[in-house]
């Protein structure tokens, strides 16, 4: 077996927090979570107003930056793929009890630490919320033509958020 690679994390959501890649990235997923999307695709594309990722880009891949849609002055709609805002505000997130003191940025964080090999306590729960926030696919196929991407952005914008490929519906 491997020795586990160690990420030290300080920006400024997490001071000293450590965690271990003990996967290959990208690989040996749990069978019932296939995202359609990467997080480099994700932030290529233009995600949570390109603001999610700006002070943490030490912790992941330089390559994930390389073509991001980010912005350096806040929450920019323009920034997002459909041009929208789509999700609650983080504070929200935290009312609502649906962040893990982990990852404390929300889903995304745990899936781009998923995706480099980050196996964690929270991952079952993790998973389950991305294969509920399904439901948003099949509401856009039904209430969509074939072909009209900008039909329901807000919903599509969501859904890009949360790894589904909503260009393709």
């Amino acid at each position: 077996m491997t020795m586990p690679r160690w990420v030290a994390v300080n920006d400024r959501m997490q001071r000293g927090y450590r965690y271990a890649l003990v996967a290959q990235a990208g690989m040996d997923f749990d069978p019932e979570f296939r995202p359609e999307l990467t997080p480099a695709e994700m932030l290529r594309l233009g995600v949570f107003g390109g603001r999610y990722m700006t002070d943490c880009r030490s912790e992941f891949p330089s390559s994930w930056f390389a073509e991001a849609r980010l912005s350096s002055r806040g929450t920019n709609p323009a920034c997002n793929y459909f041009g929208v805002l789509a999700g609650q505000s983080l504070a929200e997130w935290r009312r609502k009890g649906w962040l893990h003191p982990d990852d404390p940025r929300g889903w995304f964080q745990w899936y781009c630490r998923y995706w480099r090999g980050r196996r964690h306590e929270d991952d079952a729960r993790q998973i389950g919320r991305w294969r509920a926030f399904s439901r948003h696919a099949a509401q856009v196929r039904k209430a969509c033509e074939p072909g009209d991407p900008f039909c329901r952005p807000r919903q599509r914008q969501a859904l890009l958020q949360w790894a589904y490929d909503s260009r393709a519906i």
